[in-house]
């Protein structure tokens, strides 16, 4: 019984630091909505991936009288790998360049979000590309455990 109740408590913790929804994995981060944001274009960079853009959508709302708690996106990407991608299924090119939401969420915890690659295969029906997709994932999972780490 004891083995049993162990098992479920860990399980229960691992879906609270990392959950994948509708094609959406998400990790929890140790840090601020902008740290981590930081920690993530730092990484990024140091990988020689390109940042094309980071949106802040909380200043944005500001702009316009709304309120919306820290939420900012970094789009990235590399086309070493984004093109062979989209040479299995071209319709992937609206998904891609890559996108890292980072939110902070009612009670105050930081995630940060991103595409799940398998979700990808699915989505667009992409086949013979699963090295591609295998790299793709690992790699986001990387600079997601990097940025999000304490």
């Amino acid at each position: 019984m004891r083995q049993i109740l162990y098992t479920i408590t860990a399980l229960f913790l691992l879906a609270s630091l990392a959950y994948a929804d509708n094609g959406i994995i998400s990790l929890k981060s140790s840090h601020q909505v902008k740290a981590t944001a930081d920690r993530l274009e730092n990484t990024l960079k140091q990988k020689g991936m390109t940042v094309f853009i980071r949106i802040n959508h909380a200043e944005g709302a500001q702009k316009v009288g709304k309120k919306l708690r820290p939420t900012e996106l970094v789009v990235f990407g590399n086309p070493k790998v984004g093109t062979p991608l989209m040479q299995c299924s071209q319709t992937t090119a609206i998904d891609l360049p890559q996108k890292a939401l980072i939110w902070e969420d009612q009670e105050g915890t930081v995630w940060f979000s991103y595409n799940d690659p398998n979700y990808l295969v699915e989505r667009h029906g992409i086949t013979g590309c699963d090295e591609v997709i295998k790299k793709i994932g690992n790699a986001l999972s990387n600079f997601a455990k990097a940025a999000t780490a304490p």
